[in-house]
């Protein structure tokens, strides 16, 4: 299946765990250094003034360095704990490579929201970005929070409405 983004509640309410899909449009990229600032934003009810639409929105647990982007572990305790409170304040997909706990499952069903892992291709994956931009805090360096434009990013769902291919 081809994913646009934004994603909408009916795409992931299809999506099963072992789909392989591919997605493209604009994707957020951060990893353990901002993802919790971005979730205090969404708790402090900020993001909009930060300009960080997460409606639909897609993370990606990656930092972005000129070598190009490639999934980072997402069961690393910063990263997982913004799941579910990224998947509330609007976020449909997360992709990362690694296991994730069956808390995080749960709060992944609970939002109708997903995870997909994304193989370590950097290569393949830095064919498939066409921009990248700084969105917030620059200060992070190469794991600032960055908006992705991407063409056919593969990833395979590994987590969606209270299943895993974890098991």
């Amino acid at each position: 299946m081809h994913i646009l983004t934004p994603v909408c509640d009916e795409i992931i309410s299809k999506l099963k765990i072992g789909d392989m899909v591919t997605i493209s449009g604009y994707i957020y990229c951060g990893r353990d250094a901002v993802l919790p600032k971005v979730v205090h934003l969404a708790e402090k009810g900020l993001l909009e003034q930060s300009c960080i639409d997460l409606s639909g929105g897609v993370v990606f647990h990656t930092a972005v360095s000129p070598a190009g982007v490639g999934p980072t572990s997402s069961n690393k305790l910063e990263i997982e704990s913004s799941i579910e409170p990224l998947s509330k304040a609007g976020v449909k997909m997360h992709l990362g490579k690694g296991a994730i706990s069956p808390k995080t499952v749960e709060g992944l069903r609970k939002h109708n929201a997903v995870f997909a892992v994304i193989p370590p291709v950097t290569a393949l994956l830095e064919d498939k970005t066409l921009k990248k931009i700084v969105v917030a805090f620059p200060e992070e360096g190469m794991e600032a929070l960055h908006m992705l434009k991407v063409d056919g990013f593969p990833a395979i769902i590994a987590a969606a409405h209270g299943e895993t291919i974890y098991g």
